[in-house]
Order: C-alpha cells, then sequence, then structure tokens
C-alpha cells in the first residue's frame, strides 16, 4: 500500500483542529484560516485515505469511527513528527534550548554580563552555556560546532571563509603597571624606555598576545618575558604584585583597579583591537543566533564612536 501525496501532515493538524472544536468556524480561527479552506482540507483528507470520515448532515460534519480512530493515531503521529522536528534542528544547533557562547576572559569583566542580560530579556528560556579561551581556541569550537558564537579581537586568526562577523567595539592598548611603580603617574610613556623592564604576556593563541609583539615590534626591541599565563585575571594578578609589566587592553581597567594603572602609550606605539562577534555563516537563520545579534547590535550602537 502506498501513501497517497495528497495526504499531509497538514491536512492532519488541521483535521484535529476540527475534532478538537466540533466546528468549522471555530477549528478557522484556532488555525487563522478560513472556513473553506478547513473544509476543503477535511474532503482531501477523505479523498487520500479512500474512505468516509463523516456524516454530513446539511452544514453539519458527524464524525464517524473511522474519525475517531484516525484522531487517536494522528494525535501520536503529529506529536511525534513535531519532536522529530525539534530533535533534529537542535543537532543542528537551531534554536536549542541552550546556547553556547564563547568569550574571551577580558570581555567577562563588562560586555558578556552586558550582552547575556539582553538575549535573556528577549529569550527568557533560554539556557546560556559560556565558554572562555583564546581567539584560535574558540574559532577551532566554533567551527567544529561547539559554540553557536565567539566574541573575540576581529584580526587575522578569526578571518574565515565560513563565518560571518560583527563589530562592537574598539579598545587601546595600555601599559600596565603596579600602583607603586615610577610609571603610574605618568600620563603617557613611551615604551622604548622599558627596554631593559620584564613583561608578564598572555600564551599564543590570544589576541592581546599578538597585538602587543606588535607593539614591541614597533618599539624596537623584544622583551623580557618573566612568564607567560593562560588568562588574563591571573596575568593582572602578576602585575599587581611587581612580578613585570603587561601590554593590557583597557577593558580590564576595572579590575584591580586599586591595584594597578593603566597608561596610554604614546602616539607612535597605540594600537587598537576591533572586538565584535563571530558565528558560522550556515547558522545565520537560527533564532537564537538571531536574537544575539539583535542585542549586539544595539550594545555597539551605545559603545558608537
Amino acid at each position: 500500500m502506498q501513501i497517497d501525496e495528497e495526504l499531509t501532515f497538514k491536512k492532519l493538524e488541521i483535521f484535529l483542529a476540527f475534532m478538537r472544536s466540533g466546528n468549522l468556524s471555530r477549528a478557522a480561527a484556532e488555525l487563522d484560516t478560513s472556513t473553506v479552506s478547513v473544509h476543503r482540507a477535511l474532503h482531501s483528507l477523505e479523498n487520500a485515505l479512500r474512505c468516509p470520515l463523516f456524516k454530513r448532515e446539511g452544514r453539519k460534519l458527524t464524525p464517524l469511527e473511522s474519525a475517531h480512530v484516525l484522531e487517536d493515531r494522528a494525535q501520536k503521529l503529529v506529536a511525534d513528527v513535531l519532536d522529530t522536528v525539534r530533535l533534529t534542528r537542535e543537532a543542528a544547533g537551531f534554536s536549542a534550548e541552550r546556547f553556547k557562547l564563547g568569550a574571551l576572559y577580558s570581555l567577562t569583566v563588562k560586555t558578556v554580563p552586558q550582552l547575556i542580560m539582553g538575549l535573556k530579556l528577549r529569550r527568557s528560556t533560554l539556557n546560556i552555556d559560556l565558554i572562555l579561551g583564546s581567539n584560535i581556541d574558540l574559532l577551532y569550537k566554533l567551527k567544529n560546532l561547539e559554540l553557536d558564537a565567539i566574541l573575540v579581537s576581529l584580526n587575522d586568526s578569526v578571518s574565515d571563509p565560513d563565518c560571518e562577523s560583527l563589530p562592537l567595539f574598539r579598545d587601546d592598548i595600555f601599559l600596565a603597571v603596579p600602583v607603586d611603580s615610577p610609571f603610574a603617574g605618568q600620563a603617557e610613556v613611551d615604551l622604548a624606555e622599558l627596554r631593559e623592564a620584564t613583561f608578564i604576556t598572555l600564551t599564543q593563541g590570544f589576541a592581546t598576545h599578538q597585538d602587543a609583539l606588535r607593539v614591541f615590534r614597533q618599539a624596537g626591541f623584544a622583551p623580557k618575558v618573566a612568564m607567560q599565563v593562560n588568562d588574563i585575571f591571573t596575568l593582572l594578578s602578576m602585575v599587581s604584585s611587581g612580578v613585570g609589566y603587561a601590554l593590557l587592553p583597557g577593558r580590564i581597567a576595572a579590575v584591580y583597579e586599586n591595584r594597578i594603572r593603566l597608561i596610554p602609550l604614546e602616539t607612535r606605539y597605540r594600537l587598537q583591537q576591533q572586538i565584535g562577534v563571530v558565528f558560522l555563516k550556515s547558522r545565520e537563520r537560527d533564532p537564537n543566533l538571531l536574537a544575539l545579534l539583535a542585542e549586539c547590535r544595539m550594545y555597539a550602537k551605545r559603545h558608537a564612536g
């Protein structure tokens, strides 16, 4: 036995609405369609099944035993199909109940909390997982579908033909020093004067590591690195303890504000990071991602200039 092409899930949905309401007009109102469309779908369903479902008494349709059998089985069938669609979309990461957001450690000071709060207002039932890492680590996880979107520095390390990006704001690089450093009171600093100083850096893969190397090259020397660390908060702790200096973005100013100072670099050494959200082009229609992007646009507008 072959399934007739006129037998569709849409017609089963209309049939179930009619069986619940017992009335063409109420079924049409529930489905936001016309009574003629409901009547036509029910008649077409009978043709597809090759058996009557209703006894016609004027304009009234009285369900036969066949209609009650179909109702019982169709309810389970439609529920299974809807669940199958949901699970399939979730497996592909579309409109899942969980949203996996990747971000740089430094963005957890201000940017990430604001974006998550806005996203929760837009989609209150959404559960958000936050994964922290470097530019390179986060892009790898994004491309392997382990993350839905990443908040990173928009540099060459995240330039990928499969991805799209949306800029959020620009951030200057500063010299981070302890509050008792001789540089702490300066309006700006000539980085070349720190040729013999000791520095703390992030490990390779972090955008700030790459940006710091660029600034050091502009200053004409390779830094004496006391240690490399895997997160910016450990780095800040080392700087505040006097282990060494560091080149860091301005967004971390609120952290250890009583124990470190961020000193602007002279104009010739100044460098900005462009922070933004990166996502896969194949996912751009996902409702959860669209909600995040809408919030990112609002954030970018508030921080423009």
